[in-house]
């Protein structure tokens, strides 16, 4: 799933794809690159990121889902606001990914209504707060629990289960530790019996990894811990890969695919 952020304050690549036609262009590069999905965001949610009006949402992202649509791309559509997402839906994407974990009964609504599919991410409270200070008593079982009753809601709400993802949410509202557990203990996530999305790719917790505490990576240098990242879910189980380089992470992918399913 090749990342498609038509914002001017995301935290990697904000600003590089705000105009439509670039946007366009980027989604179409990434499709060649490998990317089986493109996933458009019109609303930033980095940490300390404050929310954008209805309007300015459709804006940014209604021009770039109906072309990539039109070119045969399939399209997903990063949003919280059920709004959005019933008019990117007739647009043409096909898929809801909401980093708000379907919280507002409403996102179920439009899902089912148009029998699209649906990811669901686990975020602990909101993006202007969620990296202050997070705590749970046990990350990996508090996140899988909340993604298991948010996935039986959408089904109760007429959501088809085959038509369910489900994303730990690496990154929103989670410290360097809950992250590392939750991509060493994925394998509970994927016993779950949904398919399990990973969005890793250039986190913060990659950067402090890689440099110091204090000094931490910048998200243009975290290309190599991404890609570590990426191969570490793939062997645990991840069905579907969020990227903004596509291209490293399709190879990477594939080489670890093909270790994995020699005989």
């Amino acid at each position: 799933m090749g990342v498609l952020n038509v914002t001017p304050d995301s935290f990697s690549d904000g600003g590089l794809f705000f105009d439509a036609p670039t946007a366009v262009e980027a989604g179409l590069r990434m499709a060649t690159e490998g990317a089986d999905w493109i996933d458009v965001g019109g609303e930033s949610t980095r940490p300390g990121a404050g929310s954008i009006t209805i309007e300015e949402e459709l804006r940014r992202v209604l021009p770039v889902i109906e072309a990539l649509a039109a070119s045969g791309l399939r399209v997903s559509c990063d949003t919280r606001k059920p709004e959005v997402a019933r008019e990117a839906l007739r647009a043409g994407a096909s898929m809801l990914n909401d980093v708000g974990g379907l919280r507002d009964p409403a996102m179920i609504e439009v899902a089912a209504e148009a029998q699209c599919q649906v990811a669901i991410m686990h975020m602990l409270g909101e993006p202007a707060s969620m990296q202050a200070q997070p705590h749970y008593d046990d990350a990996v079982s508090e996140v899988a629990d909340y993604l298991v009753r948010q996935a039986a809601k959408a089904e109760a709400g007429g959501v088809k289960r085959e038509s369910i993802w489900i994303d730990p949410g690496i990154g929103f509202g989670k410290n360097l530790r809950h992250n590392l557990l939750l991509l060493k203990h994925l394998d509970n996530l994927v016993e779950t019996g949904y398919p399990v999305l990973i969005g890793a790719s250039r986190k913060s917790f990659l950067g402090r990894i890689l440099g110091k505490q204090d000094n931490p990576l910048t998200s243009d240098q975290r290309l190599e811990g991404t890609l570590a990242a990426h191969v570490l879910a793939q062997t645990r189980g991840a069905k579907m890969i969020r990227a903004h380089d596509v291209l490293a992470a399709r190879r990477a992918i594939d080489v670890a695919h093909a270790i994995l399913e020699a005989e």
